[in-house]
């Protein structure tokens, strides 16, 4: 049966890359066409999500400039859009539909009217068009920020959601940084900041930076310090190797390293404080950056300073091969059989392990529970 399996995904393979070169070939014939071609794979569920007070209410239904766009050149141009998505994305619901769902062979998946492409080219806040991998295979329309309260989700006072779907709290410390992910060829810290208000036993913490270690290379992901907040001014910096990486703000608002090795891709997914970065291979995420505001600064007595904002990330990871013995606050949520040992149904459910995930800076990849093997040649900054 396996092996049939396996014929049978192999041989839609050679469909699919058929019908891309089909479809290639006819675009190249009649230049009328002006899809777009970018892909992503996140599984997050639709932005809009608040806690304690604080969320993300992304309603924004985008333009409409879409309308009236009927025009001979414009339909040939979404229907290779259209089909270029599904051969770029429905490739990774193969596991979780082909193998289950006998159906899918006589299904065309279309992105809806509301998101015609993966990537909103005109208004960077629009929801983008995502093959649903779940209970049915569908494309459907997803805001392009960080759910807090899906899988993969570092968010708030350190609030996780783990790969096996449990929430829990890491409090860690004020200062410190920790073993987010550490796997055989991944390793990702945070580093935390945070206050303790007079009469607390504890920090309030917040992950302001992220140090994503592979290969040679280390991709640092910050929110910058900020004394007042203001929407519309990046609070977001990110180096390679310890060299800034400078993000277009106009065209596909991109950024990717052109070397042959594995690639780096850092995207926006709005006009300020919001990014996509993907590691060939290895991970992607979507952050954000948030200040803590003055009324959520009042209801949970944070008693932060009038000069901070208190710039912090949230973001959702979304992890490919992590080994079955990966390491890491998040990391050794998403082994196979995982139980978590957090207490279910209090309000805020504590995982423990500072000790164990705690590392000398942001940029080490040495911890007593961590994996990562530092290549030679490893850029530690």
């Amino acid at each position: 049966m396996a092996s049939r399996k396996s014929y049978i995904l192999v041989a839609f393979f050679v469909f699919l890359m058929g019908t891309e070169a089909v479809l290639a070939a006819n675009n190249g014939n009649n230049s009328n066409g002006n899809g777009n071609n970018d892909g992503n794979g996140n599984k997050g569920d639709d932005n809009g999500n608040g806690h304690n007070g604080k969320g993300n209410g992304n309603a924004n239904k985008g333009d409409d400039s879409r309308k009236g766009n009927k025009d001979k050149g414009n339909g040939k141009g979404n229907k290779r859009e259209r089909m270029t998505i599904l051969i770029q994305q429905i490739m990774m619901c193969l596991h979780h539909c082909l193998l289950d769902r006998k159906d899918i062979f006589a299904k065309t998946l279309v992105c809806p009217a509301e998101c015609p492409g993966k990537k909103p080219k005109k208004n960077k806040r629009n929801k983008g068009c995502f093959v649903n991998c779940g209970s049915k295979c569908e494309a459907t329309c997803k805001w392009r920020k960080p759910n807090c309260d899906g899988y993969g989700s570092l968010c708030y006072d350190p609030r996780f959601v783990g790969g096996d779907g449990v929430m829990f709290y890491f409090h860690g410390a004020k200062g410190g940084n920790f073993a987010i992910v550490s796997d055989d060829n991944l390793q990702i810290n945070a580093h935390f900041i945070g206050t303790r208000p007079e009469g607390r036993t504890r920090d309030y913490t917040w992950v302001q930076a992220l140090a994503v270690m592979f290969d040679t290379h280390t991709l640092v992901i910050a929110a910058n310090r900020v004394m007042h907040w203001d929407d519309n001014v990046d609070a977001l910096s990110i180096r390679l190797n310890g060299e800034a990486v400078d993000i277009p703000t106009g065209g596909d608002a991109e950024w990717k390293t052109n070397a042959d090795e594995r690639q780096v891709l850092v995207e926006r997914t709005d006009d300020t404080n919001n990014v996509r970065v993907k590691v060939a291979g290895l991970v992607e995420l979507h952050i954000k950056v948030s200040p803590i505001g003055k009324e959520e600064n009042k209801v949970h007595n944070y008693q932060l300073p009038d000069d901070d904002a208190f710039a912090h990330l949230e973001t959702q990871f979304k992890f490919t091969n992590l080994s079955d013995l990966v390491e890491g606050v998040l990391g050794k949520t998403y082994r196979p059989y995982y139980v978590s040992p957090v207490k279910r149904g209090v309000p805020m459910p504590m995982m423990g392990g500072e000790d164990k995930y705690q590392t000398p800076s942001l940029y080490s990849p040495h911890c007593k529970a961590c994996r990562f093997q530092s290549p030679s040649g490893f850029a530690s900054i």
